[in-house]
């Protein structure tokens, strides 16, 4: 049975930096238990924070991409847009560069991310509070 599952995730207050978030997808998402195959798009409805596959094992690898962020976009830039705080240009052009959506391809009941890909929200605000999420889950459902 081919179908279409939305859901919206609301994640947690983070830190400015990338942090990994693929158990809070998979938790809200049950369904992918049942998808022999399919396609996951995953959006965030915000414009200073943004979402990117990288390192799931190693730390400082997201570390150092957000030092490389920074480095791209630094808050002492001469901004024009200032009005939100140093922070705010930043976190857009960080966001335009890193995107707001995903799409995951899903087999045997799994996303199909490599051995050392995780989801990561990268947090551009010093303050970005809680972050929204749009999960729609397209694919062949088994029934159990």
């Amino acid at each position: 049975m081919t179908v279409w599952i939305q859901r919206q995730l609301l994640l947690p207050e983070m830190p400015r930096g990338c942090h990994l978030i693929t158990a809070h997808v998979l938790r809200e998402l049950p369904e992918l238990s049942l998808c022999s195959v399919g396609l996951l798009h995953i959006f965030i409805q915000h414009t200073s924070a943004s979402l990117t596959i990288n390192e799931n094992a190693d730390p400082d690898v997201r570390t150092d991409l957000n030092q490389a962020l920074n480095q791209l976009a630094p808050e002492n830039a001469h901004w024009t847009h200032t009005c939100e705080g140093p922070d705010d240009m930043p976190a857009h052009v960080k966001h335009s560069l890193l995107g707001a959506s995903l799409s995951i391809p899903v087999a045997d009941h799994r996303l199909l991310l490599g051995t050392w890909q995780g989801i990561c929200l990268c947090e551009h605000r010093n303050r970005g509070g809680r972050r929204n999420l749009i999960l729609t889950l397209h694919g062949d459902l088994e029934s159990r």
